[in-house]
């Protein structure tokens, strides 16, 4: 199966992709900026391990928003 080019994509299933794309790098951002602001006390488990489960799309990122951050 040969690789598929930009250009065999119709315009619909490029603009779903580069939204999706967009999306990812936005929740991906909010995610590691918050890692890196929050305090250690406010943050479930390691920051380290957070960070590294954040680059792992696009679960990781929900996953910390969601789970790894503790109510004020």
């Amino acid at each position: 199966m040969a690789k598929k080019q930009w250009s065999d994509f119709t315009k619909g299933q490029q603009r779903a992709i580069i939204v999706g794309a967009t999306v990812e790098f936005i929740m991906t951002s909010i995610a590691i900026v918050d890692l890196v602001r929050r305090p250690a006390s406010e943050i479930r488990g390691p920051r380290g391990l957070w960070l590294l489960g954040v680059w792992v799309q696009p679960i990781g990122p929900i996953a910390y928003l969601a789970l790894g951050r503790k109510k004020p």
